[in-house]
């Protein structure tokens, strides 16, 4: 159970915000119904096909499979593209984006995920970082000079007892060879990162724009495996004297004079939005 306390803290942070920043990792996706790779055995319940080969998440996530064997690379990215394109945004999202409405500054998202759910929920494409690249972008393994491109009308079919894409597989628009999702993946030294580079510039530029404004940072699913959002939400707090409401079912433990929930992400999000409007009631 969440303390009481703690609601109302971060209740009253963000009613006193002038801009939020959400931080989001895997843990988001998770009251949406999209499944959690935290260890092993939960990617293999996932994807019991890989179970049976011995592959492991970071092995499968790996730009050599499209190379090596695109059938099994694209059947892995496949089957995810198709589940995030079928899955609905939680409740958690709307809830963000009503409190982003309400703040001087609004609010910038900065995500570790790949699935394009807060582009979906409404946050503009501009306040949105993708700390690790989008599924929905390809670009082009043999690196043949072409820039990457919108894969939206890229479709895969994935036969779903083995987890192998089934032809024609996702082409380059110049070369036609194989392209891959544009994701940053384990050893990954051909990723194109220009596109959150230029997401990155955008976060930069509004962060001046806030100035010294009162930030709080809405940190959600945010693990310690990668820890590129706690990371960044932690800098806020150093570096920006942010406020930080740390939001994890398992590794909730915040810096000190900073919140730690230790919950899902969507049980948080209502509790602290039922605060919201208990405060807005009393005024």
């Amino acid at each position: 159970m969440i303390d009481p306390a703690d609601i109302a803290t971060a209740a009253a942070w963000i009613a006193e915000a002038d801009a939020l920043v959400v931080g989001a990792g895997a843990g988001m996706g998770v009251d949406s119904g999209l499944p959690d790779f935290r260890g092993t055995e939960g990617f293999w319940r996932a994807y019991p096909a890989f179970c049976r080969r011995g592959l492991r998440f970071e092995e499968l996530a790996n730009p050599r499979w499209f190379t090596r064997d695109p059938a099994t690379a694209w059947g892995f990215y496949g089957h995810r593209l198709n589940l995030y394109r079928a899955t609905s945004p939680h409740e958690g999202f709307a809830i963000l984006l009503s409190w982003a409405r309400a703040k001087r500054h609004g609010a910038f998202a900065y995500t570790s995920n790949v699935d394009g759910h807060f582009q979906r929920s409404g946050f503009t494409p501009d306040r949105v970082v993708e700390c690790h690249g989008s599924i929905h972008h390809l670009q082009c393994v043999a690196e043949c000079g072409q820039s990457p491109w919108s894969g939206h009308d890229v479709q895969v079919t994935v036969d779903e007892a083995e987890f192998l894409a089934v032809a024609p597989l996702p082409a380059c628009p110049s070369c036609g060879g194989v392209a891959r999702p544009q994701i940053l993946m384990f050893g990954d030294w051909q990723w194109d990162g220009q596109r959150t580079a230029a997401q990155e510039a955008n976060l930069h530029h509004w962060l001046k724009t806030v100035g010294p404004g009162r930030i709080v940072a809405v940190e959600l699913g945010a693990g310690t495996a990668i820890p590129t959002v706690r990371l960044f939400c932690e800098r806020l707090v150093e570096r920006r004297g942010a406020r930080l409401v740390r939001i994890n079912p398992r590794e909730c433990e915040a810096p000190a004079g900073q919140i730690g929930m230790a919950s899902g992400a969507l049980a948080a999000l209502r509790a602290i939005d039922a605060a919201l409007e208990g405060r807005a009631a009393r005024a």
